[in-house]
């Protein structure tokens, strides 16, 4: 959407988040934190990249800019399969 702002590996917390996204009129904002799986461990390098936006708080950087609701997703990949879990 045109109106959206999305941010890659921005500075947000403890770190810099994969995916930051603010929907302005919305006030609502995603992240997204993707990981690798290895041995099609899909679950838990889901539930990996879910603590990761928690340990490293990488919501702050939403709330700063004045952003209410929160989604939050954990992406793990391994070869050609795709997880996704919402926290």
């Amino acid at each position: 959407m045109e109106d959206w702002l999305i941010k890659s590996n921005a500075e947000s917390g403890e770190g810099y988040g994969d995916i930051l996204v603010e929907v302005p009129d919305r006030r609502m904002g995603i992240v997204i934190e993707i990981k690798y799986a290895k041995n099609d461990h899909l679950e838990s390098a889901c539930a990996e990249a879910l603590k990761q936006i928690e340990r490293c708080a990488y919501v702050s950087k939403l709330l700063e800019d004045g952003m209410t609701t929160i989604h939050k997703y954990g992406i793990a990949c391994y070869k050609k399969h795709c997880r996704v879990i919402a926290g």
